[in-house]
């Protein structure tokens, strides 16, 4: 599904009702847990956290315009979509997440290479997405960025 919004609060008003507590408390524990420097806005039509071009002048590569992705969420047709850039790109985090996601959740993991799909809004596990964003710094995520760009040029 796609919003027109212009800003994270747009966003979630427009959502169904039924998905809006859902989606400020994902934005709340985001924004709790994310390290400084990474910035909050719309990006490809989603909730982002990216690096700001004051950081990183170089944005994203595909399209150096806009700034450097990192995690985004998204109301969809059948769920809350987070993706998070780490997870695909360091096999130690996807492990740690993969590894931590039974502990707090009943139900099974369903999971894409970045996507991480909440069919039930009663069951997203907040605490366990706060520890996954506590896990990666800007810094840290402009050399594994970088990195994985250089091994692809």
């Amino acid at each position: 599904m796609q919003y027109k919004a212009t800003s994270a609060e747009d966003y979630i008003s427009q959502v169904p009702e039924e998905r809006q507590e859902a989606l400020k408390k994902l934005r709340k524990t985001i924004n709790k847990n994310l390290p400084k420097g990474f910035e909050e806005g719309i990006q490809y039509g989603m909730i982002g956290y990216y690096v700001p071009h004051s950081i990183y002048p170089d944005g994203y590569h595909c399209t150096p315009s806009e700034p450097l992705p990192f995690m985004s969420f998204a109301s969809q047709k059948n769920s809350i979509n987070l993706y998070h850039s780490g997870i695909y790109t360091i096999p130690e985090l996807h492990d740690w997440f993969v590894g931590e996601y039974p502990k707090q959740c009943k139900r099974k993991l369903d999971m894409g290479k970045s996507c991480i799909r909440f069919k039930n809004m009663e069951e997203i596990p907040f605490e366990l997405i706060g520890e996954l964003c506590q896990k990666m710094t800007v810094d840290e995520w402009i050399s594994v960025y970088e990195t994985a760009i250089k091994k692809n040029k």
